[in-house]
């Protein structure tokens, strides 16, 4: 009864991570540190995560954030390195 109390809504866990790594997306695109196909990509993650959290798997989601996160994270010293080139690859 729970889990399909759960099941079709967007959780607060869910939101919360989802803004978050939406503003680090528009974040590394206006700072070109990070390339688009690779924020591309994020986009699509998110979607999919999202979709998982309506279903209710809520823990599975926030893993699949967690991804996204890890995925168009810069390093120390790459945005530096990178700044002459434009993006990342």
């Amino acid at each position: 009864m729970i889990g399909s109390a759960a099941a079709g809504s967007f959780t607060r866990g869910c939101a919360a991570r989802d803004l978050a790594i939406l503003k680090v997306i528009e974040d590394r695109e206006s700072t070109n540190t990070v390339s688009a196909e690779k924020l591309g990509d994020a986009m699509i993650e998110m979607m999919h995560a999202r979709m998982v959290c309506y279903e209710g798997r809520v823990v599975e989601a926030l893993e699949l954030y967690d991804g996204i996160s890890q995925s168009i994270s810069v390093g120390p010293g790459l945005a530096e390195q990178n700044a002459g080139r434009g993006t990342l690859r």
